[in-house]
């Protein structure tokens, strides 16, 4: 589908553009909507996105001039709010941004339509403050000012959200959670999954897999503790501050890599036995990926595994792609495994079940939407200038 908007400003805003994630494939995507719209983000990593997004008019807040602002800009959170919020924005008439962190709470003038697709409401102030900030993760003095920070900008996330005119969540979980934070209704629309670049295979070698950054949410260190128990292989695929822990947790039935190119990851994913997801993601792309393979997950049961997985019910594995744990435990994993290891999966099912998240039902959905909502905002504007009109003539 194509959008009938040339006749309007466009502006698109983005948290930050420092690589290419699930965010950043949901930019590109609008990038390719609206492909004559400025873009608009707090801090810009030259060459760190895909042409669509780099190819355009990039406008960036002061953060993008702050010391070490490449690789440390998460140290300048608190600044965050500010350098939204001088953002200028008279000159456009619909403005779209994606965010996880703080653009959805930009300033826009009275004449101009803001759709915000919401990947999360902020974590780190919000559900997973523990997480970051909690006493085993940082120092006496952080401890000390961080309350402070957080409390700030959780008054200001919920009272910015009203700047939203209409929010997309990237699934049910998300717009649940819209709604308990800053009551407000969210369309859901899943974000894309390239599953074409993860064809089905119908090889599998002796390994359960994990793609993740090696971060404390991500509960890495749970499946580290169920392989060491059952001393089957397990591939751990990813970077991050919890990498030297986890080796030295790690038996050595399990293994370790760096980040690899797009075609080793790809190989990985087809050849496993399954995917391991014990974390609780908003969405999770990596499961669907995986699943494209034909490839089963065993994950958590909570957030967006429960709508991108269908779990076995006792039933009939072949009409399911993974198993589910109910609690977030090593042990809990460990039956997960066993339940898996007794079930036959049909790889084509599985595939065919993560191809309803591919880019083209992404691109149909969400141009559907801004352009029925761009018609219904701009009509009500013109009716309330004609009836502005009428009683001036009267």
């Amino acid at each position: 589908m194509t959008t009938n908007l040339n006749h309007l400003n466009v502006a698109l805003v983005h948290d930050w553009l420092t690589g290419m994630r699930g965010g950043e494939k949901v930019l590109e995507i609008l990038c390719e909507i609206f492909p004559e719209a400025d873009l608009f983000t707090l801090l810009h990593n030259p060459g760190s996105v895909s042409p669509q997004i780099e190819n355009r008019r990039i406008f960036t807040s002061f953060i993008d001039k702050l010391p070490l602002k490449a690789n440390h800009y998460r140290y300048y959170l608190p600044l965050f709010p500010t350098a939204v919020e001088l953002l200028d924005f008279k000159a456009y008439d619909l403005i779209i941004s994606t965010s996880h962190c703080v653009v959805k709470g930009i300033r826009t003038p009275p004449h101009a339509l803001h759709i915000s697709y919401l990947h999360t409401p902020m974590r780190y102030v919000w559900d997973m403050y523990e997480e970051y900030f909690g006493a085993d993760k940082i120092g006496r003095l952080q401890r000390a000012i961080i309350p402070y920070f957080a409390n700030y900008l959780r008054m200001w996330d919920v009272s910015s959200a009203n700047r939203v005119d209409h929010f997309i969540a990237n699934s049910a979980h998300v717009a649940r959670r819209i709604g308990k934070y800053y009551r407000r209704d969210a369309t859901v629309i899943y974000p894309p999954v390239d599953t074409g670049q993860f064809p089905v295979s119908h090889r599998s070698e002796d390994y359960y897999l994990i793609i993740s950054a090696l971060v404390p949410y991500k509960k890495i260190d749970l499946a580290v503790r169920a392989f060491n128990q059952t001393g089957q292989p397990l591939y751990i695929v990813g970077s991050g501050p919890e990498q030297q822990k986890l080796t030295k947790m790690a038996a050595g039935n399990i293994r370790f890599f760096d980040w690899v190119s797009d075609d080793e990851l790809r190989e990985y994913a087809a050849n496993c036995r399954a995917l391991i997801f014990p974390g609780e993601e908003d969405f999770g792309i990596v499961p669907v990926e995986v699943q494209s393979c034909g490839k089963p997950v065993i994950a958590y049961a909570r957030g967006g595994a429960l709508e991108t997985v269908i779990g076995y019910d006792g039933n009939n594995e072949k009409r399911c792609s993974g198993v589910f744990f109910r609690e977030q435990t090593a042990e809990a994993l460990v039956e997960a495994l066993a339940q898996f290891e007794r079930l036959n999966w049909d790889a084509d099912f599985v595939a065919a079940h993560a191809a309803k998240f591919n880019r083209e039902r992404f691109r149909e959905e969400i141009a559907q939407f801004i352009t029925d909502k761009t018609a219904s905002f701009f009509n009500m504007s013109f009716a309330t200038e004609a009836q502005k009109t009428r009683k001036t003539d009267n």
